[in-house]
């Protein structure tokens, strides 16, 4: 008996010590840099103080942060972020949160006036998902028409084209690959996305990865060569 019981106990040690080297592989994976020799990460709205010189010292080229989101709100760490970026050596692009909510004009002019138009800029990107605070689900060309009215207006006053992070619920639902001709950056933990009609130029490639400088999981990105 007792014999079967320390057996269990070595079999319990002995999944937890997988499960934890399994965890530990996970969390430092990312694609390799021989096939996408570009990578980075994307800041999710309000994030945590951020030491850059580390992050780049862990591979990363570039950082996308969030700067404005809907019409009616700026987040508070991107001016500083957006300074900083440069000075750890890393490019910086723009992100909005786009709102089914609300006007694209509104949107476009709220991102425009809030974002610096930097030479050293990477494309602003617009995040298209479907978000718990706005229930609104407009009819497809009503959709694709706001979005497309957004793009001209950011990319007008930016001088660059836009990078259309769309999430696969909504490419499911209007299919914005098909109806709007820009680069795309596709979202999918491990396993390359293939949900848009059109390759992806930009992959979230993990969400849950663990590097120095940032407290908790980062969005991990790579792009394509």
């Amino acid at each position: 008996m007792a014999y079967a019981f320390l057996k269990g106990v070595g079999a319990l040690i002995a999944a937890g010590a997988i499960g934890i080297a399994g965890w530990s592989y996970a969390t430092a994976w990312h694609p390799g840099a021989e096939r996408y020799p570009l990578q980075g990460i994307d800041l999710d709205r309000n994030p945590r103080p951020v030491e850059w010189g580390m992050v780049r010292a862990r591979g990363a080229d570039f950082a996308y942060l969030v700067a404005t989101d809907g019409a009616d709100v700026r987040d508070a760490a991107f001016e500083w972020n957006w300074s900083a970026l440069p000075e750890a050596g890393l490019r910086r692009g723009a992100v909005h949160l786009y709102s089914f909510c609300q006007p694209a004009v509104a949107q476009a002019n709220a991102f425009n006036a809030f974002v610096p138009r930097a030479a050293d800029a990477l494309p602003p990107a617009v995040d298209i998902s479907f978000r718990e605070d706005c229930p609104d689900r407009p009819e497809r060309t009503k959709a694709v028409a706001e979005l497309t009215r957004f793009i001209a207006m950011v990319e007008t006053h930016m001088r660059k084209p836009v990078l259309l992070r769309v999430a696969k619920p909504v490419e499911r639902a209007y299919q914005i690959s098909g109806a709007i001709d820009r680069p795309l950056w596709a979202i999918g933990n491990i396993l390359a996305p293939s949900y848009a009609t059109r390759p992806w130029r930009m992959w979230r490639s993990s969400d849950f990865r663990r590097i120095d400088g940032i407290e908790g999981p980062v969005n991990w990105d790579v792009v394509a060569s």
